[in-house]
């Protein structure tokens, strides 16, 4: 089950921004030694990844963001499987091939019809394909997907096996610590040995519980109190299955401090808001001493791809609104956003507006 969602709301994401807590780092270590790699399925690293959040990552985000990092992995907005069934398959699953390794999410909770959609997935070239299970919104709710599955475990396991059954890529979870009064440890751990006994290969488990009646989206992003040790625990229970932490990751730093104890750290809307934040990732987190791009090489780099774009008819305001922080904290920084923010929507706008842009920051 599942329908399109039209139009779409940043705050339905299921990433928390969150304060910055403190970060479990390892003072023995330096942040320049390379870290062990996770069990990866299929090639997969998933040391760091970019959480799904909607109207934020969809292709054009990603293939920028895969211009700042080589190796991290990316996910796309949540997909419901109405949207793949009964609309625009093709837009849905439209991703350029620079932006691998990248895996698509799913809002849904008929097994069948997350069969069909993980295949049309898998088919199109998503090298993971993950099941939403953390998203509160209210017509998330009314779907039937999203975090109000927690209270359905065999729904969830029941999609989880028939995905497994469909595709050859790894089927995964994203989901919540709880939900609402459904939140003791014993809740999560029959959660998720359920979708883990079905055939699950990795739990990316946001550190925070879910209030479905009377928090809104965003408010479920600050108001529950963040809970890493809840993840950390739940690792022990399960020491061969790849778990990724979520919720109010600032840093790579902070994201690295995880690494020792857990498989992989997703950050949100900091790698969205500050998207420089993702040039040092290969050598922070991947050992990759390769020098990161300047800002305008990242942008010379880019020009290619908008230009396509422009030429298909997409508004050039529907990519360069993901690059607005791409001189953060540079001279010129509040030039460069303005210029896009005032030129970037009007009809006919092109690549000059972004070079114009480039030209105001030093």
């Amino acid at each position: 089950m599942g329908g399109t969602l039209t139009h779409r709301d940043p705050a339905m994401g299921d990433d928390s921004p969150g304060i910055a807590p403190p970060s479990p780092t390892r003072p023995s270590e330096s942040m320049n030694d390379p870290l062990p790699a996770s069990r990866s399925d299929s090639g997969l690293d998933r040391r760091l990844s970019v959480a799904p959040m909607m109207d934020w990552t969809d292709r054009h985000y990603r293939f920028f963001a895969r211009l700042l990092s080589r190796h991290t992995l990316l996910y796309t907005e949540m997909v419901t499987t109405g949207a793949l069934l009964r609309g625009d398959t093709a837009r849905f699953l439209r991703h350029d091939p620079a932006e691998h390794p990248v895996a698509l999410q799913l809002g849904g909770s008929d097994p069948a019809d997350m069969a069909h959609c993980a295949r049309l997935g898998a088919d199109a070239g998503f090298a993971e394909i993950n099941i939403n299970v953390g998203c509160p919104s209210d017509r998330v709710q009314n779907g039937r997907f999203g975090a109000c599955l927690m209270a359905e475990p065999a729904v969830v396991a029941d999609c989880v096996a028939a995905m497994k059954a469909a595709v050859p890529v790894p089927v995964t979870v994203k989901t919540r610590i709880g939900i609402d009064d459904q939140d003791s440890f014993d809740e999560l751990l029959a959660f998720s040995r359920a979708v883990v006994d079905a055939g699950c290969d990795v739990l990316v488990v946001h550190a925070r519980k879910a209030w479905l009646q009377g928090l809104s989206p965003r408010e479920n992003r600050d108001v529950p109190p963040l809970r890493y040790d809840v993840v950390l625990r739940l690792k022990q229970h399960f020491p061969g299955l790849p778990v990724v932490i979520n919720g109010g990751i600032q840093t790579l730093e902070q994201a690295r401090g995880f690494l020792d104890r857990l498989d992989g750290a997703m950050i949100g809307r900091a790698a969205y808001q500050s998207p420089w934040l993702l040039a040092d990732a290969d050598r922070i987190i991947y050992g990759d001493e390769t020098s990161p791009p300047t800002p305008h090489e990242v942008l010379d780099a880019l020009l290619p791809y908008v230009e396509r774009q422009l030429a298909e008819g997409v508004p050039l305001n529907s990519i360069s609104r993901h690059m607005l922080g791409l001189f953060h904290g540079r001279p010129g920084a509040r030039r460069w956003r303005r210029t896009l923010s005032e030129q970037a929507h009007r009809p006919g706008a092109g690549i000059e507006v972004l070079r114009e842009a480039a030209r105001q920051v030093d």
